[in-house]
């Protein structure tokens, strides 16, 4: 049995939400919440919310022990690009973009 939790357009990059990602990936609950808890990275703070939405989702909805929960999967993938243009010498225009992201977290049970 599988618990997912979802957080779409979130606005941060997915290259700085995947380094976060890959230090929780198959790790218990517990161990993972502690690692984004003292990460000093900005999606840090995005990612332990959507963990407790998905323990939430676990413990509620399929009836899961909270105590065999572990990461199981975790992807980011790019949504959609804000484009901003910012002015630049001699009259010139210069593009930011401004990246958002859509993340999936997976949680199993051990068997």
């Amino acid at each position: 049995m599988e618990a997912k939790a979802y957080l779409r357009y979130a606005r941060i990059s997915p290259r700085k939400v995947q380094i976060v990602l890959d230090q929780i990936r198959s790790k218990p609950v517990s161990v993972a919440a502690a690692i984004l808890r003292y990460t000093p990275k900005a999606a840090s703070e995005p990612l332990a919310k959507l963990l407790k939405s998905a323990m939430a989702n676990a413990i509620n909805n399929h009836d899961m022990n909270e105590h065999d929960l572990f990461v199981s999967q975790c992807f980011v993938t790019p949504g959609p690009t804000l484009k901003r243009i910012r002015p630049r010498a001699h009259g010139r225009a210069f593009q930011i973009l401004k990246r958002t992201s859509h993340i999936t977290l997976v949680l199993s049970e051990k068997e």
